[in-house]
């Protein structure tokens, strides 16, 4: 047993020891306050999509109409700003950050284009199948380098909302402001990795919503898949936002990454290169070309397993290359790995 405490100075330090100095402070922002922004700036993002009839979703318009995706692209705009002013202020006012400091927990800055570099090669490493097969095999390389694609994806408005207006906004929204406010609110770091991206998930479960409106054949089982197919992978992929954003400090980094990822969509899990997933291998008609020929009869069999091979090969890469390419001394103060 611990010896009595004698005196009124021991008393006194024995409970400032106790009650005191060995109590936490509060955290600056309340995990509450970090959850209800957290959901309020996805209602902000979504919520003006079915607002107006110009953005609205229907029968006659969908999300991909020109018209449409121009109106959205304003209320995204508007959206972003709304939440990044509540942000700023909520850092500002309840956590005490100065203005130099906001900056850095929002990823803003300082811009390390090595960081950035590092990190898309990471990524390239994870994709090599997918670039194998389209650069290589669909020979799309000269393309590539002449930026010939480049300028196709972004002449068209579905390409720059893809590429440029949702990797921007999304990356801003729920990485650069959602993250900082867990981190404030003194979120362990796997916490933050594995619980911010099911808010960018779920903000777009309103896709099953219009798939519904512009098929409406579709059995609804086959859409609520198609929709929790889609909530899977994004959440997938904010799992390794979140991670790269804590590791780098970086929002650019993530911006450029999430427009890489939506370009190259998703791999090849099954079939032979060189072939369209779903069609037939073999004798063609008579009415197709020799361009339809070459496309249906697809590669030889070896490019099918280099295909593989590689994609296994990046895969692997990807897991022993993560935390050495996502090393930076920018990296938000949260503890990943417990020592």
């Amino acid at each position: 047993m611990p010896p009595p405490v004698k005196g009124w100075r021991e008393l006194a330090s024995h409970f400032y020891a106790k009650h005191i100095k060995g109590v936490p402070k509060p955290p600056p922002v309340s995990p509450a306050t970090a959850a209800f922004l957290s959901v309020l700036f996805t209602v902000i993002y979504v919520a003006p999509f079915y607002l107006s009839a110009a953005t609205r979703p229907s029968p006659q318009l969908t999300r991909d109409a020109p018209s449409s995706i121009r109106a959205r692209i304003r209320a995204v705009t508007f959206s972003c700003i709304v939440s990044v002013l509540l942000t700023v202020y909520v850092l500002y006012q309840f956590g005490n950050v100065s203005p130099a400091d906001i900056f850095l927990l929002l990823g803003l800055w300082p811009v390390s284009l090595m960081d950035t570099a590092r990190t898309m090669l990471l990524v390239v490493i994870l994709f090599a199948g997918p670039l194998f097969e389209n650069g290589i095999v669909d020979g799309e390389l000269k393309g590539w380098i002449k930026g010939r694609g480049l300028y196709e994806s972004l002449s068209s408005w579905m390409g720059y909302r893809n590429y440029v207006v949702g990797p921007v906004s999304e990356e801003l929204i729920w990485r650069s402001l959602i993250i900082p406010l867990h981190v404030l609110a003194r979120f362990s770091g796997k916490r933050i990795i594995f619980l911010t991206p099911l808010y960018f998930g779920i903000a777009h479960l309103h896709h099953l919503y219009e798939f519904r409106l512009t098929n409406p054949r579709t059995p609804l089982l086959l859409a609520v898949l198609r929709s929790l197919f889609q909530f899977t992978y994004t959440s997938l992929f904010g799992f390794f936002a979140a991670f790269v954003f804590l590791r780098t400090g970086n929002v650019y980094s993530t911006i450029l990454v999430h427009s890489f990822c939506n370009w190259m969509g998703l791999p090849r899990f099954w079939g032979r290169v060189g072939v369209e997933p779903g069609e037939p291998i073999g004798p063609v008609g008579v009415r197709q070309g020799s361009e339809d020929k070459d496309r249906l009869q697809g590669k030889g069999i070896m490019w099918t397993v280099a295909y593989y091979a590689i994609l296994v090969a990046g895969a692997i890469g990807f897991y022993w290359q993560l935390f050495p390419l996502t090393e930076s001394t920018h990296g938000l103060p949260v503890v990943l790995i417990e020592e």
